[in-house]
């Protein structure tokens, strides 16, 4: 990666970083040569700071790292775009980006999913999610079968309300069935996206 400190006189580049999830800008920053480098060797976000006139590394009083995931160079050379992922809010405002935005994803399948790994890693008395987790994949994977049937069965008649409802049980249990076999939607995704590509 070449980056041309050099263009700008007091040799820092901007650096915008972005979640590596959600797709979110979270902050921007500056850096020099020698904060990309403690960055690359950290794996945590470091900027020099203008304030402080120092290296500094987000977090390192709060704790609220930013994990770096991928970084990469415009195509003038001469701004980075960090993927990262928070350890906790990213703003000294407690605000989760410095827009005050919330970070979360944009898409609800994802938040849905998300939570009902959480229910699965972290089991809740009285959710219905983790009572299947609790169940197995024997019960899980009988349950999309269920609601598979059910939602033939809805397709075959004109009440398009009780069709989407039947429609939503599937796709819900689905993602609990591709949660519980270690998978994301996105994995689908992606096999979906491949065949479109050949």
């Amino acid at each position: 990666m070449t980056v041309n400190f050099k263009k700008y006189s007091d040799g820092l580049v901007p650096a915008i970083i972005q979640d590596a999830d959600t797709n979110k800008v979270l902050m921007l920053g500056f850096m020099n040569s020698e904060a990309l480098i403690k960055t690359s060797e950290l794996q945590k976000v470091t900027f020099f700071s203008r304030s402080k006139n120092r290296l500094w590394t987000k977090g390192e009083e709060s704790g609220n790292y930013l994990f770096v995931k991928e970084i990469k160079v415009d195509c003038d050379n001469d701004a980075l775009l960090i993927k990262a992922k928070p350890a906790g809010p990213v703003c000294h405002t407690g605000a989760d980006t410095c827009w005050d935005e919330k970070n979360i994803p944009d898409n609800f399948l994802v938040q849905l999913g998300d939570i009902i790994a959480d229910r699965k890693n972290h089991p809740t008395e009285g959710s219905y999610s983790s009572s299947l987790f609790e169940k197995g994949i024997n019960k899980i994977a009988q349950k999309v079968g269920e609601e598979a049937i059910e939602l033939v069965i809805e397709a075959k008649d004109d009440n398009a309300e009780l069709f989407k409802n039947e429609a939503a049980d599937l796709l819900f249990h689905y993602l609990i069935l591709l949660e519980a076999k270690g998978f994301k939607l996105d994995d689908v995704v992606d096999v979906l996206r491949q065949r479109h590509l050949k």
